[in-house]
């Protein structure tokens, strides 16, 4: 490391005549050189340098020449120093180098240059302000400060400082709330606070003898109220403030300030505790007073403004009060120490604030054992920020460098087999801290041990070890968590997570941070966790445990701004609604559903929506808004708020005219129903079917007694609209909509909006719930009485066709319209089965299972939609056979189209509904019943849609039919056959049609309507589909109705051919079996049916005829 070193040289000369100062350079850093010489030195000494420091000093004894003479060293070893201050050289005769004084010191380390004072040396204050301090205070002096002067100033002597040229530090209080805006030094408001003090400090001690005029600097405000500290110049030590201080009480109260006489103070940030570097938990930490000559009275310690002799437990006070001991100083004793003292009329403060670093809390995984073979084994270890750590074996040299901070080192050991099968091998690893200075506490490491074993285990893995069935085992979280994993072992030898906790590292460490958080860093705080965030979004809002310790962090921002007395500007409320952005987006609606069915985190929206209210009445009385995608925030408007915060969406606040103007705070969430569910104090349920509106949070003077709040209606097939805020205390704290003092206006004008009236301020929104359906058991019995129905005729459809198949399909049109109608009814049938599979699975009021409702849907969907496709078949076949009667495709193209539109099309619509809506939960109900979504993505608009399109297809390919018919007679060149079968398919098609049409419209009302006749008819109409079907499908056809008397008949004419006897068959059993059927339908039978000779062919003897 090269080092930097500033110093004087002091020459002697032997024979005097006269003296001065100068400074002379040599490289990039000074070093003072005190030259005393009988010769004289030229006044313009170059060489890289400039006259600098020059004091003419007359020795009236010797007459003899000093000189000053500033010298820049740079050394690669600190022992040269040392060297340096024993230093002396004999020039010549007259010349002599007498002593050599080091001042400033400057190394280079890991951030940059820090350059230090020697003994008897400092650094002047506005070096201090401009630089830094090492040790990140901001006194006026200082010993250290984070770079280099580029103007080449160095370190200057204590009694040059102290010969009234040293600012005397001093602070005053002003009652008031401390604004956040004011450790900003770019902000408007400390601009502003330090102008006008300032002048009014100028002007109050221009008088006062000693001061020198326009000396008065501010150099920082801290809480505690606010605590002004500022410098002066004065040219006497001894200065009475008791008149300039009353008379600037008298000018700060002009201003709008809260001052009084005895909030002046002689204040100076100060080391007391003189120990360089970190101080770490379990430390005693000692504090020493430096009293000046002229302060007078006894001293007094106070740790955050409390009297630390009040727990002597923790607390030593010795050396005569000088000394403050800490005992086992721990995070928790972080924070502002001062010694407080009496000089003349004023307290004499030195102070410091102090942060004890927190516990390094070392993880590392669980002793593990492992099978015996070759594997290599990560060991993992990780530490708080604040440290590093390396790996050791048998406590011998480490196994690997240091592990960076805010991270995890590892160790990949190696097992070899050939060294474990001799029997059972057992290691043991350290992870300690790097800093050897702490191993005397527990603290500094843990081990682990590995073993390996020849025995058979079921489950072997390089994280959780060896196990058998049902052996439970836990390690670390990976990486960047922090957290364990549960693991059990499963038959299959693998080993199965069954409980997860991790937690992002990074917001663990903001935790911690968050429970010793000083005011002053409360800016840093909520943009570092606002970054966070931002940057982790994915896993923040899928991961409830993330979601959980975020919402936890907003509130305890939220309760310091509220319990500490100090008001948030708009930067930092910035960065705490980027954070709630983040985590009430749309990616963490299942996450804040899940929180909020579970006992122990149900009141996790609550604790969100406190939050938001608490930091909301702490903001500054500054005017100002912030925009985000779906939050809104004005601050400051009494009288009338209008704001947009997404397209075609407004949400109104009016207050009553006052005749003044009071602060308050509107906030508008167009997207927090993603977070509060629907539950009141009479039900504490989530009712996922209900719709909050915007919530608009209100926070302002208690004194406000009316609000009126005008919201748009997002959802306009909702009704039953009332006007809530949000009770924290109803369900034993968990919190729920609440009515109580609103009260909803009718708005007769403007029917797409709605205004409540309440009569106090909080957070507010709408409530529009659908209708009532009707409970009522009499549908349920008949849905399912009609389903058994409608199952029943189609397996009856199915067997006739099956019985009809080869009489009734012996042209195109007929097979076509046969294989229509088989698979109508096949689609039906499966998708009633479905249906029922459904109703068990899916039970009233209670959550749907996703995986098997998602299934069941699918099918019932599909089969659902080949119903209609093929429906719209028949009517594609219709027009085809009554518009194009020359043309001829042949069955097979006809069966491939018919196979492709019948099954392909709606194979296709159920997959891409099942892509686009299964992603974030919305493809299923997730209550009562397995069907497509309606309230959260609309997915079932993908079987309206199709349907109700083929509905209106088929009627306008009825229309034109008859309109051709009717028009050029195309009826007369069809064959009479094929009349026949496209009458039948008319007849299907034109009564079916509008059937199934007119069910899915009662359908849709049922979604949007709670009239029991509408329900009534649709679950008639719905489950007698089946039945429908068979009626109009197959028994009015008289052709297969015929088909089957045939088939009938001629199964009984064969058994009574083989059943009959030499004597022959009775004319009465003739006559009894020929009038079991109308007279329409009759036998001709040849004479040779009843001779004793059966023909060969007994299709030649009997045959059907139509009377």
């Amino acid at each position: 490391m090269q080092t930097s070193c500033r110093g004087s040289w002091k020459v002697k000369p032997q024979s005097p005549t006269y003296s001065r100062r100068i400074s002379v350079y040599f490289g990039s850093l000074d070093v003072g050189v005190k030259v005393r010489d009988d010769v004289t030195l030229p006044s313009d000494i170059h060489g890289h340098g400039r006259l600098n420091h020059l004091r003419q000093k007359r020795d009236t004894i010797t007459y003899a020449l000093e000189y000053i003479v500033v010298v820049e060293v740079n050394v690669s070893e600190l022992v040269f120093m040392q060297q340096l201050k024993s230093f002396s050289l004999q020039l010549d005769n007259s010349t002599k180098i007498s002593t050599v004084d080091i001042t400033t010191v400057c190394q280079l380390n890991n951030t940059g240059y820090q350059c230090r004072c020697e003994d008897q040396y400092v650094w002047p204050c506005d070096k201090c302000m401009e630089y830094g301090q090492c040790n990140g205070t901001t006194k006026s002096s200082c010993y250290c400060i984070n770079g280099i002067p580029n103007d080449g100033k160095f370190c200057q002597p204590l009694h040059d400082m102290s010969n009234g040229k040293t600012p005397k530090n001093m602070s005053l209080t002003i009652d008031e709330k401390f604004d956040i805006a004011l450790t900003d030094p770019t902000s408007v408001k400390f601009q502003n606070y330090k102008s006008t003090l300032e002048n009014a400090i100028n002007d109050s001690y221009r008088n006062m003898s000693g001061y020198r005029l326009g000396s008065a600097k501010i150099l920082r405000f801290r809480p505690g109220s606010i605590i002004v500290d500022f410098t002066i110049t004065t040219t006497m030590n001894d200065l009475d403030f008791s008149s300039a201080n009353s008379a600037l009480s008298q000018v700060l109260t002009k201003e709008g300030f809260k001052v009084a006489e005895n909030s002046f103070a002689y204040t100076e940030e100060y080391d007391l505790v003189q120990s360089p570097g970190k101080i770490y938990p379990l430390q005693d930490v000692q504090f020493n007073c430096a009293v000046p000559n002229d302060v007078k009275g006894n001293i007094q310690w106070r740790v955050g403004g409390v009297d630390p002799s009040l727990n002597p437990v923790k607390y030593n006070i010795l050396n005569n009060t000088r000394t403050l001991k800490v005992i086992n100083a721990s995070a928790v004793d972080s924070g502002i120490y001062e010694c407080i003292t009496q000089n003349n009329s004023l307290r004499f403060i030195q102070w410091q604030r102090i942060v004890i670093q927190p516990y390094p809390n070392i993880q590392v995984n669980p002793d593990k054992v492992y099978k015996c073979d070759t594997v290599s084994i990560p060991l993992q270890c990780c530490a708080h920020s604040s440290y590093t750590v390396v790996w050791t074996k048998d406590s011998l040299a480490p196994l690997t460098p240091p592990g960076p901070g805010s991270g995890c080192i590892v160790y990949n050991y190696t097992v070899r087999k050939q060294d474990c099968e001799a029997g059972d091998k057992k290691v043991i690893f350290t992870c300690r801290l790097s800093d050897n200075s702490l191993s005397v506490f527990n603290y500094s490491s843990k081990n682990v041990s590995i073993s390996t074993t020849l025995k058979a285990f079921t489950c072997t893995d390089s994280s959780f070890g060896v196990g058998i069935v049902n052996q439970i085992a836990f390690r670390h979280c990976n990486g960047n968590e922090t957290g364990l994993q549960w693991a059990e072992c499963k038959e299959t030898g693998q080993w199965s997570i069954i409980s997860n906790n991790c937690t992002l590292r990074a917001i663990q460490e903001l935790t911690e941070i968050a429970e010793y958080l000083d005011i002053e860093e409360v800016p840093v705080f909520a943009a570092n966790l606002s970054q966070i965030a931002m940057n982790n979004s994915d896993i923040i809002t899928t991961v409830p445990v993330n979601l959980l310790k975020v919402v936890d962090l907003l509130s305890k921002l939220a309760t310091i701004s509220k319990t500490e007395s100090f008001t948030v500007d708009k930067n930092v409320m910035m960065d705490f609604l980027k954070t709630v952005n983040v985590i009430t987006s749309e990616k963490a609606q299942a996450t804040w559903k899940s929180l909020n069915d579970g006992d122990a985190s149900r009141n996790t929206c609550s604790v969100l929506l406190q939050a938001i209210e608490n930091i909301g009445s702490s903001l500054s009385n500054d005017s100002f808004s912030i925009e985000m995608s779906y939050i809104r925030l004005v601050r400051n408007l009494s009288s009338f708020i209008h704001e947009t915060f997404i397209t075609n969406s407004t949400t109104q606040i009016r207050f009553p005219e006052t005749s003044r103007v009071f602060p308050v705070t509107v906030i508008i969430f167009s997207a927090l129903n993603v977070v509060l569910p629907v539950r009141n104090a009479n039900s504490d349920s989530s009712q996922t079917q209900a719709s909050i509106g915007d919530l608009a949070v209100i926070e302002g003077e208690s004194a406000v007694n009316k609000v009126s709040l005008v919201f748009d209606v997002k959802n306009k097939s909702l009704g039953k609209a009332q006007c809530v805020f949000w009770n924290f205390s109803l369900l034993n704290g968990i919190g729920a909509w609440d009515s109580t003092g609103c009260e909803l206006k009718p708005q007769s004008s403007q029917a797409e909006r709605l205004t409540c009236e309440c009569n106090h301020t909080t957070s507010f929104s709408i409530l529009m719930s659908p209708p009532d359906f009707p409970d009522n058991d009499a549908l349920t019995y008949i849905t399912y009485i009609g389903v058994c129905i409608s199952m029943g005729s189609l397996v009856l459809c199915l067997i006739i066709e099956s019985l009809t198949w080869k009489s009734m399909s012996k042209t195109d049109t007929s097979y076509m319209r046969h294989v229509s109608t088989v698979n109508i009814a096949l689609a039906l049938l499966v998708a009633d089965i479905c249906f029922i599979i459904g109703a068990a699975i899916g039970k009233k009021g209670q959550k749907t299972p996703v995986g098997p409702c998602s299934t069941v849907t699918f099918f019932i969907h599909f089969f659902y939609l080949a119903l209609f496709f093929w429906m719209l078949l028949s009517a594609l076949l219709l027009l085809y056979r009554t518009v194009i009667v020359f043309s001829r495709m042949s069955r097979t193209m006809m069966m491939t189209i018919a196979f492709t539109v019948g099954y392909g099309a709606p194979l296709i619509i159920a997959l891409v509904t099942v892509a686009a809506t299964s992603g974030n939960g919305g493809y299923i109900q997730e209550e009562d019943t397995c069907w497509l979504n309606w309230n959260k993505t609309k997915a079932i608009l993908a079987f309206v849609i199709p349907a109700l399109v083929i509905v209106l297809i088929n009627l306008l390919v009825l229309i034109t039919i008859v309109y051709k018919i009717m028009m050029s007679g195309i009826g007369a060149r069809i064959q009479r056959d094929e009349k026949h079968t496209i009458v039948m398919i008319a007849r299907c098609v034109g009564i079916l049609t509008p059937l199934f049409g007119l069910t899915w419209g009662f359908g849709i009302g049922t979604m949007v309507s709670s009239a029991f006749g509408i329900h009534l008819v649709f679950a008639i109409l719905n489950s007698l589909q089946g039945f429908f079907i068979l009626v109009f499908g197959t028994l009015l056809d008289k052709k297969i109705f015929g088909a089957l008397l045939r088939r009938w008949r001629w199964t009984n004419m064969s058994s009574n051919l083989t059943g009959s006897t030499s004597e022959g068959t009775s004319a009465s059993n003739r006559r009894g079996f020929y009038h079991v059927f109308p007279s329409r339908y009759g036998y001709n039978l040849s004479d040779a049916a009843y001779s004793s000779h059966v023909p060969s062919n007994i299709t030649e003897s009997f045959k059907f005829t139509d009377k």
